[in-house]
């Protein structure tokens, strides 16, 4: 794929001071469309009606952006994807883009899409009530590292030794393994999404978040980038921050809209169920006062890195809050290096 800078010309006519001292952003769209190809983390569901929101809002042309929204095979193929050329960001969660710069990779997160866990331990029926219930389970994983290490920092909490609790691999089939009974509870399901479904089907799930049973919080998910490609293509990323930030903005303000394009993205999807999720997941994809939208908090992901690293999951101690930056989100500056501050 060919990608070029837009002109310095463009690039300071698209910044303004405002009168508060904050950077004001112009988005006009610049002559002829930039192609961005984004692979999602997972197949398309509530999560992501942001990004279906700004494309079906027309916030993504406005912008100046042709957006190419793809599926990942497998649940740890995006950052894989990236790493290799093959897309030009990857939606993935704040351990996996940790632990695949442990190994080497130069990726940066630069916007977060979900701001706080998602990812739960859900049983049916009272099956696992609290996490020391457990002891002499089967419990369904996605396969992803994190799921291991989440695990533990669950059972360790419950003074469940690990040895008394079996793990399967499910993939994508979390609910439908936990239904056929394949396992007892699953970890990895989201409390919008898998939780707001098996209500609905009067499954009586238990749901225990993994950030109120021992595991740190963390942003769920997040936009990942080359660091090559940040700085080559800074003002596409920042585009589609601001982009990505009205659809947001269009999704809380008419979430039936937002549904609309994501069952259109998969016809697989029931509208209605989409709709319950997309409203729940509402207050999870905006920061806290004050912040832009997308925010990343560096000392977070620093005490979730130094947690990871104490829990073996990193090989090397690291400032996690350098895998960070929040220098193209909305009224965010573009001096900034990498080290979270905006």
């Amino acid at each position: 794929m060919t990608r070029r800078l837009l002109p310095v010309a463009l690039l300071v006519a698209a910044l303004a001071l405002a009168a508060c001292g904050e950077r004001k952003e112009v988005t006009s769209a610049a002559p002829g469309q930039k192609h961005l190809t984004l692979l999602l983390d997972w197949l398309p569901n509530a999560d992501h009606t942001p990004i279906y929101a700004a494309q079906a809002s027309g916030a993504f042309r406005d912008a100046g952006l042709d957006v190419r929204i793809q599926t990942p095979s497998d649940a740890t193929s995006p950052l894989k994807l990236l790493a290799a050329r093959r897309v030009d960001m990857a939606i993935t969660y704040e351990p996996e883009l940790l632990l695949a710069r442990d190994k080497g990779q130069d990726l940066v997160g630069v916007g977060a899409l979900v701001q706080r866990p998602l990812s739960s331990l859900i049983s049916l029926k009272g099956k696992v009530k609290e996490p020391k219930d457990l002891a002499g389970k089967r419990v369904g994983i996605t396969g992803l590292p994190s799921d291991e290490a989440s695990l533990k920092a669950i059972l360790d909490k419950a003074g469940v030794p690990r040895n008394q609790v079996k793990t399967v691999d499910v993939g994508f089939n979390l609910v439908p393994s936990l239904l056929s009974k394949k396992v007892d509870a699953i970890l990895g399901a989201y409390w919008n999404v898998e939780a707001v479904q098996l209500e609905r089907q009067h499954k009586d799930p238990t749901v225990i978040p993994i950030d109120q049973a021992g595991v740190p919080t963390y942003d769920e998910l997040v936009f990942a980038a080359r660091r090559d490609y940040i700085g080559e293509q800074g003002e596409i990323v920042r585009r589609f921050m601001q982009a990505l930030a009205r659809g947001a903005q269009a999704m809380r303000a008419d979430p039936q809209m937002a549904v609309d394009a994501l069952v259109a993205a998969n016809k697989d999807l029931d509208r209605d169920t989409q709709l319950a999720m997309a409203r729940k997941s509402l207050p999870a994809f905006f920061p806290p006062a004050g912040k832009p939208f997308g925010w990343m908090e560096p000392r977070q992901w620093t005490a979730y890195g130094d947690w990871m690293y104490q829990g073996k999951l990193l090989s090397n101690p690291t400032n996690a809050a350098t895998a960070l930056t929040n220098e193209f989100l909305p009224g965010q500056g573009l001096a900034d290096t990498g080290d979270g501050s905006g």
